[in-house]
C-alpha cells in the first residue's frame, strides 16, 4: 500500500504545521480517551527534525521506508517494520527519508490540528 487509505487523511485530522518538529511532511493525529495520541505521518522528501523532547514516551514504528532515531550522539536506524521507544525527557531529532511512512504513539497531547473537527463541519477554521 504507497499510501494511508482517504479515510486516515480526513481534513479534521490533520497535523497543523505549527506543531510539526519536521517540514514538508503530512500528518494525521486521532487522540486517546486517555490523553494519548496516535499520529501518522508521510514525508514527501528527506528530512531532519527539529532537537526536541516529550514529557511522555514516545512508540515508533515504521511502516514503509526508513528513519533514524537520533538520541545524543546514538543513531538508530529503523526500516519498514521495525519499532522503538524513545523515552520521557529524551533530546531526539529523527531523520527521514522521502516516502517513509511512520506510526507515532504518545502517552500525552503531542500534535494539535489544522482544524477543529466542528469547525471543519461548518466550514470554518481553528483559531
Amino acid at each position: 500500500m504507497p499510501d494511508f487509505p482517504d479515510f486516515v487523511k480526513n481534513p479534521a485530522n490533520r497535523i497543523a504545521s505549527s506543531s510539526q518538529y519536521t517540514q514538508d511532511v503530512e500528518g494525521y493525529v486521532f487522540d486517546g480517551a486517555d490523553g494519548s495520541q496516535v499520529a501518522l505521518w508521510t514525508a514527501h522528501a528527506d528530512r531532519i527534525s527539529k532537537e526536541h523532547v516529550h514529557d511522555f514516551d514516545e512508540y515508533v514504528l515504521v511502516i514503509e521506508g526508513r528513519c533514524a532515531v537520533i538520541l545524543g550522539g546514538e543513531r538508530i536506524e529503523l526500516q519498514a517494520g521495525q519499532e522503538f521507544v524513545v523515552p520521557k525527557g529524551t533530546p531526539q531529532r529523527m531523520e527521514v527519508s522521502a516516502g517513509t511512512r511512520t506510526m507515532h504513539v504518545f502517552g500525552g497531547r503531542r500534535a494539535r490540528r489544522d482544524r477543529a473537527p466542528d469547525a471543519i463541519r461548518r466550514g470554518g477554521s481553528m483559531k
